[in-house]
């Protein structure tokens, strides 16, 4: 692996412990849903699946 995709990862993977964080969290802690879920909930699978998609990315141009 290029040590750039290697530095994505890494920028990404702290970029996702500091949105995990607690006060960041809290931010999302209020009454209300979208689409029946609860805002907290529906904000960390938000998140997560877009840290998916972005790593997918970044190691789909790792492998062409």
């Amino acid at each position: 692996m290029k040590k750039r995709h290697e530095q994505k990862l890494v920028v990404l993977a702290l970029a996702l412990l500091l949105l995990f964080n607690v006060p960041f969290l809290f931010i999302f802690n209020m009454e209300g849903q979208v689409l029946g879920i609860p805002v907290i909930y529906f904000s960390i699978f938000a998140i997560w699946c877009v840290a998916i998609i972005i790593s997918y990315m970044i190691l789909k141009r790792h492998y062409e």
